[in-house]
Order: C-alpha cells, then sequence, then structure tokens
C-alpha cells in the first residue's frame, strides 16, 4: 500500500536526517540554524506519523477520495516545509523561507482533508 511506504520512507527520513543533525551537523549550525533544522525534522516525523494514519483509514474505507487527497497534502507538506527548513538551516539563504508557509499550508490542508474524510 502507497501510505504505507511513505509514511515508513518520511519516517525513516526523518530519523537519519536527524541523526545527520545531531552528529554532523553538531559543530557546523549555530544556534538558531539548529532550532530551524531540529523543527524541520519535528514537522516531518509528527506527519510521517499522520501518513500512517491515512494508511490506517484507508484500509477501512479504500473508496474515500478525501483520504488520498490527505495523504498527498502531507506529502507534498513534508518536502516543502521541512525541506526548506533543512536548506535554510544548512546553506543560511534566508529565502529558502519563502518556501516553508506554503507546506504548512499543504499540513494544513491535510489536517482539514482527515477532518472531512470522517463521514
Amino acid at each position: 500500500m502507497i501510505w504505507i511506504r511513505l509514511a515508513s520512507l518520511v519516517l525513516f527520513t526523518g530519523v537519519a536526517l536527524g541523526a545527520f543533525g545531531a552528529h554532523a551537523l553538531k559543530e557546523k549550525l549555530g544556534p538558531e540554524a539548529k532550532q530551524i533544522y531540529q523543527t524541520g525534522i519535528l514537522y516531518q516525523l509528527i506527519h510521517g506519523f499522520g501518513l500512517f494514519v491515512i494508511a490506517w483509514l484507508s484500509s477501512l474505507r479504500p473508496e474515500n477520495p478525501i483520504l488520498k487527497s490527505a495523504g498527498i497534502a502531507f506529502f507534498v507538506g513534508v518536502l516543502l516545509f521541512s525541506g526548506s527548513l533543512y536548506l535554510l538551516a544548512v546553506t543560511g539563504f534566508r529565502k529558502w523561507g519563502i518556501v516553508t508557509p506554503f507546506g504548512g499550508l499543504a499540513f494544513l490542508a491535510g489536517w482539514l482533508l482527515l477532518f472531512f474524510s470522517a463521514r
């Protein structure tokens, strides 16, 4: 099932990037960059578990198209929100911050879609 695979991928990369940040980037990032990076990790892990919820609900209601949209929104949110924060923290290029709110909107859309999928 695609949602289990995506959830597993998101959580695997979240743990791997978290470990990378804690060890390889430990001395390379300043306090603000570390906080930005950790925020990306936190949101990635939360929404990885959200994708597992989508997988579970999709197995119960495979005919519900809103669940698919919610899963897509969570995955896009991880790419845009967390991805932009990682790039911002590592490169210091502040303009990556322009992308972050779009990821946040995708997260919010995903949660609203999940809400409306319960009928």
